[in-house]
């Protein structure tokens, strides 16, 4: 096949070159993008009178037919051709001759690719945006539904106080949601036109930016031709956005694993989103969480070699940056598949209530709440911490706890504590009296969960 830009060259590319250079295994997903950005600079020529508005109908026209036909499965592209843009430029020409040949007046591959590119993660965005909220409905849910199961809050993943499942659940709410609107920021940079940059220093010819980027749902063009076809930093904020998203799953993940486990058993997974061994018949293992925690390397992985691949690129547009898209197509495909399955792994866990309390009585969770206790009764505080220090280490020698033992006991430890000790460092008040905004306590948690769903409808 003759080479779109092969005028200048006497000899044909070696086809080892011709695998090579392509990338059109990878970049044919953007067939859509490249299609409609086409027709809009199409249409943008012919009503700038660059080329004939008749030409112009004819291309529009004719794109439109290839897109269905690639749709309909009747499109093989070709390796030699490159790319998606000289693939369908190719088949255009096929079709209706000369007059395809006009579609590529004032336009290079490099802002055709950066324009593509832009498009097809602004898509991509959304779609994972509806799977976060998914995800996002799911723990509200959740939280809902346990805003008084008792359970162990850990530091150090040593027990550490009382808390409610609610609590816990509403942590990832709140990462989750921090993702969200990290996307929204991404997509707001990402939404700005570079078509119009030519190959690096624009063109002469009349084009009508303005008019294609509001065709094509852009919110502004760039304002330089050399950062229009060379930036991609929209491609590696995506990539650590995803990577966000992927380390919160991984942290979840890493809990979900420890708590269907028989040493916590907090939670069981359901058996559709559990899975076997094939030698011991007793297992139940949680493979989703595992393959989640898994994948999280490799959307990494992606935001690492995007970061290397840019870090010594002079401007403008460099071959390396054809490498971007198998990366960040790769982290976008690895958080779509992560997200819905782990969503339905959560929505369809069992928890054991009774496990989680049993859970918060061991460990001494209540030890804040004692030391706080003689504080309110006029002991300073590190007195106070001391005391219930050496309270603590009588129980674990006696193999007891806090509130079990006698108020003759206890007054051993500080003549201040009364009968009101007792209520005071159970798991009840040590939860529920913890009401500052941001707290346990159900009725804080009850209030967020109002207030997100809300703004989740």
């Amino acid at each position: 096949m003759a080479k779109l830009w092969g005028g200048r060259f006497s000899k044909a590319t070696d086809a080892l070159v011709d695998d090579f250079n392509s990338s059109i295994r990878f970049d044919a997903r953007m067939y859509a993008q490249d299609i409609e950005g086409s027709q809009a600079h199409a249409e943008m020529l012919g009503r700038q009178g660059i080329i004939p508005k008749e030409d112009a109908a004819l291309i529009v026209k004719t794109l439109g037919e290839i897109r269905q036909d690639i749709e309909d499965g009747k499109i093989e592209f070709q390796i030699d051709a490159e790319d998606i843009h000289m693939n369908i430029e190719t088949i255009l020409i096929s079709r209706i001759g000369d007059v395809g040949k006009r579609l590529h007046t004032g336009r290079s591959r490099n802002d055709q690719v950066a324009l593509d590119i832009r498009m097809y993660l602004r898509h991509e965005i959304d779609e994972i945006s509806a799977l976060l909220k998914a995800l996002r409905k799911t723990l509200l849910t959740i939280a809902q539904e346990n805003l008084t199961t008792v359970m162990p809050g850990y530091t150090h993943l040593q027990k550490a106080q009382p808390i409610t499942l609610a609590h816990h659940v509403m942590a990832y709410y709140e990462m989750l949601r921090r993702d969200g609107m990290r996307l929204s920021d991404c997509r707001k940079r990402l939404n700005i036109m570079p078509l119009g940059s030519g190959a690096l220093a624009g063109t002469t010819y009349p084009l009508d930016r303005a008019f294609v980027a509001e065709k094509l749902g852009f919110d502004d063009i760039t304002k330089n031709s050399l950062d229009g076809v060379s930036d991609r930093d929209f491609v590696c904020e995506l990539a650590f956005d995803l990577s966000a998203i992927m380390m919160h799953l991984s942290r979840f993940s890493e809990e979900i694993i420890l708590w269907s486990s028989h040493e916590f058993g907090f939670i069981e997974l359901d058996d559709a989103y559990s899975t076997g061994s094939s030698i011991m018949p007793q297992k139940k293992n949680p493979d989703v969480a595992e393959l989640v925690r898994g994948k999280t390397g490799r959307v990494y992985g992606a935001l690492t070699g995007l970061l290397t691949m840019m870090k010594g690129l002079p401007l403008a547009y460099n071959k390396d940056m054809q490498e971007d898209k198998e990366q960040i197509f790769d982290a976008v495909d690895t958080v779509k598949m992560c997200l819905p399955v782990f969503e339905k792994m959560l929505a369809t866990m069992r928890v054991k209530k009774d496990n989680m309390l049993r859970g918060a009585k061991g460990g001494f969770t209540n030890a804040t709440d004692a030391a706080d206790y003689l504080v309110k009764k006029g002991l300073p505080f590190r007195d106070a911490h001391a005391a219930v220090g050496k309270m603590v280490a009588y129980c674990i020698e006696k193999d007891t706890v806090i509130d079990a033992l006698s108020i003759q006991e206890l007054k051993a430890f500080s003549p201040l504590i009364e009968e009101d000790f007792y209520d005071a460092v159970s798991l009840h008040t040590c939860v529920s009296q913890r009401k500052l905004p941001g707290g346990p306590a159900a009725e804080t948690v009850k209030a967020a969960i109002e207030a997100y769903q809300k703004e989740e409808a």
